[in-house]
């Protein structure tokens, strides 16, 4: 997993809104020793469910803490919260495409062209049977990009 600790203090902010602690989370991540019983006090003492989650938050200090809390969130059934952290609050949503397949793409586009403008060309200036090769030779170009 990525650095979490970092987007997690990061996306603090928002989520302090999304996480609801009272539902399993704090006495799960009390049995896997992310928080002490002093800890867990002082996060429950709190009035609002928003300052609650506010608090647990700041508790979180390492990566490991924060892999199980991860691992908590989906066990409480909180995987939304865990796609707005590994998303990065929802900014990591383009995706790559490799340098080759875009070079096919434009090859593949350029060839669409070229056979459209032959085989206009053929079917207004000469008969069928040259727009009937043109066709041959774009089925060939196209061919050869197709492993």
């Amino acid at each position: 997993m990525s650095d979490t600790l970092s987007l997690i203090k990061r996306l603090q902010y928002q989520l302090s809104s999304l996480i609801e602690p009272d539902f399993g989370l704090l006495d799960q991540l009390l049995s896997l020793e992310v928080l002490t019983r002093p800890e867990l006090a002082d996060v429950r003492s709190e009035r609002t469910v928003y300052r609650r989650t506010e608090a647990l938050l700041d508790l979180l200090t390492t990566q490991h803490q924060c892999d199980k809390f991860i691992k908590v969130l989906k066990k409480t059934g909180q995987q939304h919260v865990v796609n707005y952290i590994t998303h990065n609050g929802g900014l990591n949503q383009t995706t790559t495409v490799p340098c080759d397949q875009i070079t096919k793409v434009l090859y593949c586009c350029i060839c669409l062209l070229v056979c459209h403008t032959l085989l206009s060309a053929a079917i207004f200036f000469f008969s069928c049977h040259v727009s009937h090769n043109c066709l041959q030779v774009c089925y060939v170009m196209m061919s050869q990009l197709v492993p």
